[in-house]
Order: C-alpha cells, then structure tokens, then sequence
C-alpha cells in the first residue's frame, strides 16, 4: 500500500523536475511512511510513497528495468505474484526482488497491455514505456485503489492517488464543478465520473488509460466488467462448495504479508466470515479488532466477542463515544472532496485501532453488493414485482398521490415511514432505485439551490447516472440491475473510498477479500433465489458459512456503524448547521438559498424535522471548499 504520483508530458519530451514531484508526494505523506522515491527522464517524472508490505529490503519504487526502458510506480498488491513470477521465470525472464511491483514490469514486458487481465488484487500503477513513448495508467477491477489525474495548460498531464497530490502542482486551476456538487447533494459522495475540481478526473474501476507522446489525451478503456447476463445451473450444494472454495482462496491469498496482519471484526456475517477463514489458515492466533459504542442500541461487541472466542482470536475491544464530531477536520482533509457518510468516524477509529499492532487488516467490505445483502435490494425487487403486476395508468396516479399526501414522518418507526415507498412504486424501476441510494432527495435539492445554481446544471441531474447505468447493465433481472448499479458506482464512490481513505490516514493497508473479482463473477452468475429469500439477503453466503458461523450471527438484522448525527445538530454542532446559511464558505458561493437552508437548520434544532443527514452533507461540503478553494 502506497502512495503515487508523477507527471507526463503529451506534446514533446520537457525537462520534469523532480521538485515539483517531490511537492506532489509531500501533500500525502501518510500513504507511504516508510520510504519515497523519485524517478526522472526526458518528459516524465515519477513518484513514489512507500507502506512497506512485500519484500520490505528489495520493493522500493520507482522501479525500473535494467535498460531503464520500462519504469513503474505502483500502489496495492498483486496476490498472485508468485505464480505470476513463476510463469515469467520460466520464459526466460530474470528477477531481482522478491516483490510483486517487478511482476508487472516483467508481466508488461512479455504481454503488453494484456498483463493485467493475469493480475488478482487491488492496485493502482503508471508504468512508462520509453521505446514508444507512453504512459500507461491502470486501475484495479472494483476500484479499491483510486488514481486522479488532470490534463494541464503546459501540455503535461499529472496524476496522483489523492486530489491533494494534484493540487501540489502550481498549474493545475482551481475551480469548482458544479455538476459534482449536484452530484454530492444526491448521493453524498462526488462518484469516479466526476470531480469537485474542474477539469481533474478519476480513472474509473477496471479502467485503463494510455497516454501516447504526439498524441492527444485519449478516453480511458475498460478492460474488465461485471456481467450479470448468465446463470449458473449448478446445484445449490455445489454452489455452497465452490462458494466456499473461491472464499477460502481469496482469504488465504490475502494472508501474505512481511509485517504483522490482522482483521477488523465487527460481529457481522461478513467480516466474521472473513475471520474464520482466516483462523482455519493460520497456525497463531488471528489478531482482530473491534470497536463499541457507549449507547446499548448502537454497539455490537457481544456478537464480535462471540465470533473471537469461537476462533481464538487475539481479540481487542475498544469503546469510542459516538460523538466524534471532533474528527470532521481530519476527516475533510483525508477525503479532499466532500464525503457524507457519516460512518467515516467510526472506521477511522477502528482503522487506528487496528494500526496499533498490525500494518495490514482484512475487511468484510463488498459482499452487501456482490451478494445481495442490503435491505434496498429486496424492496427493488419487491417492487418491480409490484410494478409489474399493476397497470401504469393506475399504479402512477394512486401512488403518486399516496406519497404526495402521506406525511413525512422520520420520528415514526420505520414500517410506518411510507412516503418514500409510495413515491418509488409510483415511478420506474431505475427511478426509484436511483431515489433510494440517495441521499438527498431531487425535489429537496432544487428547493435549497438558488436560481443561479439551477441554471448552471443546464438540466444535469444526479440520479440519471444511476438509471442509466441499470438500464445498459449485462442483466436479466431488475436485482441484476441495480446490483450492477452498486458495483460500478456506491461502492467505489462510497464504500471503497471510505475504507481507503481512512485506513491510509493511519498508513494501515485494509484488504478486501470478498471483492475478489472472481468471487464478484460467481456471484452475479447466481440465480436470483440464491442471493435473496424471503427476508433474507446474502442467502447463498449465510447458507455456506453455516458450518463455521453460530445462526444467531449469521441471520440476525444488519446493524452497520451508525452515528448520531441528528442529535449533534441539536447540540454541539448546532452552531454549525447555523453557519451554513451565513458566514460560512458554503454561504459565499451563491450556491443555495440561504433563507431555505436557515429555515432548514431551525426546523431541525426546534425538532420540527430530521434534517440531520443533510445538515452533514452541508457541513462537509463546506469544509471542502474550504479546503480546494480557500473559500
């Protein structure tokens, strides 16, 4: 795990100065603690960040053939490095480290650009061609790893793993896009497509882009995507096996590491998966970590303790206060771009508590996605049915008016809160799955922007980006379709950049071995019955992990991190939320109402509505800019 960046100029071969790489490096320091390197020739300079991992003596970066023709900068981990090497080795190719960075050296060198459909892990990389003159920039399939980059007025294109390495740069122009406002507003994070700084942009998941020299800066390409097209016609057990199988291999290959290793366990069908693998594989004691909550509702250490007992694991528990509203500096500079999701304070907590003993911790993320685990994906499919089953011509008109009527009731429980299902069952299946991963919703967003703000979007609309990836998804089902949606766009939108964010912020590597990109293909292959039923999400995953998990962990309901919020903006962030429409960045961009957004934070205060998570959403938003514009 490590920290990159560099420079590359497109037009003729300019002098790079390795200064202003070293800038560039110098903005993200925690991603590398352990060692940085600079690497320059004409029209290219690469940097490199160092989390020492795989062979901490020999795997510095950048690294370079011995003709200096080819150089790589890497960032995250190739598992299959050995059989990789061993392949290579017996063409004839010759190795000097024992690292996975030199694979891809020697793996580009005998396949070219095909290299990377042989690599499995998580990783972001710049490997420069001298003999034709190219840079090529990759990016893992899922997105674990991210990597920005930005064309520049002196005809160089820079690329970073952080936004804050791309701000380094004196030429690089700050000014902010509106659309990705639009964008954050819905969804609560600015998604790979797009970017709160004009002009920079993300290499997406399974994304490609090479860079040419006399050549004009290209689209990126897709080398791998997820197809939910097939089913696969195997009996259930046999699924259950292979499940299994493809689980075990993927933990197992992340187990490979110089420094010590461990997991988050949070109690959850998912990470306690995760850690009983991990216990069948090793010969020691699992090192695993959890973090609890002062308020009974909130806290799940009971189950996580269960799950270490059962596994003897070298278990640590510690109690965080859910008001962390004192991390939302830290947190606003380790995202550079706005980020909502409120449960970013407790993984940071959890991340740090990992790093006190291991560099390297293996998370449960990406089997809710991959397997059909959250609660939006049964109501999708639910309601498709529904949909189906009833005429247009009624079904828009009475749910329409049901939704329009029905009163908002966020203080009700839940079964009672139905305003929001009546309006999705009155519109389209992309539409109302596009409003229920939202955060904020359109006809509130339009309602605190100004006229101005509205003008500027020239009809752009956030949700369009999620019905229109489910209506190309390679699918056959509606849950096919949003789970498609999930994977190309929240999960490396929010998920993945969560946990890599907040684990590179205490310089701890996080792995994610259900993101395994084969176990993601077998999963969309399954038929729709053996991802949920009845109530039940992840059935398939819970049926397999049977002989290993206790029924009360493995079918209890999800919890997740959850943070009060709400109640912080009746309380000590109330003075916060006042900012927004006043005083405050946020306030000077002519962006939002400011009488909407005050009536907003007094309705809240006053207890007359639950603004909280949009108060959030402002709040951060505001610290951004702050941050990327000095507004």
């Amino acid at each position: 795990m490590c920290g990159i960046a560099g420079i590359f100029h497109l037009e003729i071969a300019k002098p790079v100065d390795p200064a202003r790489v070293g800038r560039m490096l110098e903005a993200m320091p925690h991603r590398g603690p352990d060692g940085d390197g600079i690497w320059t020739a004409p029209g290219v300079g690469l940097g490199h960040l160092r989390l020492s991992i795989i062979d901490l003596a020999g795997g510095a970066q950048p690294m370079v053939t011995d003709d200096e023709a080819l150089a790589v900068v890497f960032n995250g981990e190739i598992y299959n490095f050995v059989d990789i090497r061993a392949e290579l080795e017996a063409k004839g190719h010759v190795f000097r480290t024992h690292s996975d960075t030199e694979v891809i050296l020697h793996g580009y060198r005998q396949w070219g650009e095909a290299c990377v459909q042989k690599f499995i892990g998580m990783f972001a990389f710049a490997l420069f061609d001298a003999r034709a003159g190219a840079l090529w920039l990759v990016r893992d399939r899922l997105g674990v790893k991210p990597l920005h980059y930005a064309p520049l007025s002196d005809g160089s294109v820079i690329f970073g793993s952080e936004l804050k390495s791309l701000l380094a740069h004196p030429l690089l122009r700050r000014a902010p896009d509106l659309t990705a406002v639009e964008d954050y507003m819905a969804y609560g994070y600015v998604p790979d497509d797009a970017c709160l700084v004009a002009g920079v942009k993300k290499l997406g998941a399974g994304e490609s882009l090479r860079l040419v020299r006399g050549r004009p800066l290209g689209a990126p390409q897709r080398y791998w995507d997820v197809s939910f097209a097939d089913r696969s016609r195997a009996k259930p057990e046999a699924l259950e096996e292979e499940l299994v199988a493809l689980m075990r291999d993927a933990v197992r290959s992340r187990m490979v590491s110089d420094v010590p290793l461990g997991a988050f366990l949070s109690g959850g069908v998912d990470s306690s998966s995760v850690v009983a693998l991990m216990a069948e594989a090793s010969a020691q004691a699992v090192k695993t970590c959890t973090i609890g909550f002062d308020v009974a509702s909130l806290d799940e250490t009971a189950y996580a303790d269960r799950v270490a007992r059962r596994f003897a694991t070298d278990h640590r528990t510690r109690i965080v206060s859910p008001d962390d509203y004192g991390l939302i500096d830290r947190l606003a500079f380790h995202f550079d771009e706005p980020f909502a999701d409120a449960s970013a304070l407790p993984t940071y907590r959890v991340c740090e508590l990992a790093r006190e003993q291991v560099t390297v911790a293996l998370s449960g993320d990406g089997a809710d996605e991959a397997f059909a685990g959250y609660r939006r994906h049964r109501f999708q499919m639910h309601g498709e049915r529904l949909r189906g089953m009833i005429p247009d011509a009624i079904r828009k008109p009475v749910f329409g008016a049901l939704g329009r009527y029905y009163p908002k009731a966020d203080w009700a429980p839940r079964f009672l809160r139905a305003k929001s299902t009546f309006l999705e069952l009155a519109g389209d299946g992309g539409e109302a799955y596009a409003a229920s991963v939202g955060v904020t919703p359109g006809a509130l967003r339009q309602r605190i922007y100004t006229d101005a703000m509205r003008a500027s979007l020239h009809g752009h609309r956030a949700e369009d980006r999620y019905i229109k990836a489910m209506a190309d998804a390679p699918a056959r089902d509606p849950l096919d379709r949003a789970q498609y949606a999930d994977i190309r766009l929240w999960l490396p939108g929010d998920i993945l950049t969560k946990t890599d964010r907040m684990s590179m912020a205490v310089s701890l590597e996080a792995r994610e071995p259900l993101l395994d990109h084969r176990l993601v293909e077998f999963a969309a292959r399954l038929p729709v019955s053996q991802r949920i039923r009845g109530a039940s999400g992840k059935y398939l995953m819970k049926k397999a992990m049977e002989a290993y998990l206790p029924q009360d962990i493995l079918y209890r309901p999800k919890m997740g991190f959850v943070t009060p919020i709400s109640q912080w903006f009746r309380g000590a962030l109330a003075g916060e939320a006042a900012a927004v429409a006043g005083g405050s960045a946020l306030a000077r961009t002519g962006w939002f109402d400011p009488v909407a957004l005050g009536r907003i934070a007094a309705d809240h205060k006053a207890g007359l509505a639950d603004h909280g998570r949009l108060l959030w959403q402002l709040v951060m938003l505001d610290k951004a800019l702050g941050r990327l514009f000095g507004a």
